[in-house]
């Protein structure tokens, strides 16, 4: 027996081996973004993603201001969203090309024929043979079910979506424009208290505790934008925090349960859908991107400058600032790193917000 009919039908079975290995990573990367009901990364859709980002960070890095660059950004999660489906198909068109091979098939155009035929259940190429008819049905049910499982969440991610932004369209209402945490501290004080807003800070505990389980289980959410360029949810996030923050450290006024649980969720939020993306998914910020300072913390002098407005306001401050800074800075470091990281990787507009 010569060396050709030997290694013939070893390349067959490696082939076959490798696109059935293929096809189950492709199927289980469908199953874990949108099956799963937990924070799993799926590498495939990251490299799909990334790949993806590499376009639109070079097409936003040659717009010469913000507005234009918000502009070719808020088309990258839907591009990447319905290209995904699309990277699936193909890596299962590819792998059912190799198994066709390796039943048997003399002719690779032959076999993608047959692949494709069957994923698309257009039934234009046939073969007969039991075993390549199973593979067959089985490849054109797998184009279904993928087509189906990105279908069927689209409703659940852009329902996920509108509650974000219902919340992030509220407080700018309530903290004026731009926000800041002064003007949302004058509007939670307009009953001469900021002790009987427990409703409003319940609400935004529960928007927290949302967007934890929405951008870990659904993180192409995150890269979802505003329909207003100057807003953004990791900014709503980041002036929720820092009013909290600023009304512990510096107002001489009581605080509630509630003010202390919503603070806690949102520096939870914020933290582990930074972990997701900075240690799970290996999300880095483009570095070609000039974004509006969005790593910048508030400086001593508009910490000051918030005071003296709240003090015009009529609201009771702290009488000694040094302290009230020291402790506003100490529990900023909760949630600060995460803000920065997650506002240039989704390139928000802001993050200072006092």
């Amino acid at each position: 027996m010569s060396l050709e009919n030997l290694l013939h039908p070893a390349l067959r079975l490696l082939a076959g081996a490798a696109g059935t290995v293929q096809v189950v990573i492709t199927l289980s990367a469908a199953v874990r973004s949108f099956v799963l009901p937990r924070s799993e990364s799926v590498r495939l859709n990251n490299h799909i993603f990334s790949a993806i980002r590499l376009f639109f960070d070079f097409a936003a890095s040659r717009a010469n201001n913000y507005a234009r660059r918000d502009r070719i950004m808020a088309h990258y999660a839907p591009v990447a969203l319905v290209a995904l489906p699309i990277a699936w198909l193909t890596l299962v068109c590819l792998g059912y090309t190799a198994i066709y091979w390796a039943l048997g098939l003399d002719s690779w155009l032959k076999c993608y024929e047959l692949s494709g035929s069957s994923l698309l259940t257009l039934g234009t190429t046939s073969e007969n043979g039991l075993l390549i008819n199973i593979f067959n049905y089985s490849e054109a049910t797998l184009g279904l079910l993928l087509l189906t499982l990105l279908l069927s969440y689209l409703p659940t991610l852009y329902q996920a979506f509108s509650r974000r932004e219902v919340t992030v369209s509220r407080l700018e209402l309530r903290a004026g424009t731009p926000a800041t945490s002064t003007h949302l501290i004058d509007w939670l004080n307009s009953s001469g208290s900021l002790a009987d807003d427990d409703l409003q800070w319940a609400e935004w505990e529960q928007w927290f505790v949302e967007i934890e389980e929405s951008h870990t289980s659904l993180p192409i959410l995150s890269f979802f934008r505003s329909p207003q360029p100057g807003r953004s949810w990791v900014m709503t996030a980041g002036l929720i925090l820092d009013t909290a923050n600023l009304i512990f450290s510096a107002l001489d006024v009581p605080h509630t349960r509630q003010m202390e649980l919503t603070f806690k969720a949102g520096s939870l939020a914020m933290n582990r859908v930074y972990r997701f993306f900075d240690v799970k998914a290996v999300a880095v910020p483009s570095a070609e991107l000039p974004g509006p300072e969005p790593g910048t913390d508030p400086a001593h002098s508009e910490f000051s400058q918030a005071l003296n407005d709240l003090a015009a306001l009529g609201v009771s401050l702290c009488p000694d600032r040094a302290t009230a800074w020291a402790q506003f800075q100490e529990r900023r470091k909760r949630y600060a790193p995460a803000l920065n990281y997650l506002a240039e990787l989704t390139m928000s507009p802001e993050t200072r917000s006092l």
